[in-house]
């Protein structure tokens, strides 16, 4: 089983799978991104490329109006495991 499957078998909070746009922003840029599966706790993002994108960014969904800070948990070619560091999330 490759690696981020088990990492994400492993997640204690059971997350939803979605397809949402998503921008990735931090101080001096932000890039496009896509949310495939979202938890309470965190999400998985699909990015064309690693490079650029810092350890902790904030994430922002807008037609699930979601605006959170987040630091990335795992990394892979084309995604990026995520858990958020505070507050609440809305799900919708």
């Amino acid at each position: 089983m490759p690696r981020n499957l088990a990492v994400m078998e492993n997640c204690k909070v059971r997350r939803r799978r979605v397809f949402k746009a998503a921008l990735i922003q931090f101080p001096g840029g932000a890039f496009s991104c896509v949310v495939r599966d979202l938890s309470e706790s965190g999400a998985l993002l699909e990015v064309p490329s690693q490079l650029g994108i810092p350890h902790e960014f904030s994430l922002r969904i807008p037609t699930a109006e979601l605006d959170r800070p987040c630091r990335a948990v795992w990394r892979s070619a084309k995604g990026i495991g995520i858990a958020f560091v505070s507050g609440k999330t809305v799900l919708s």
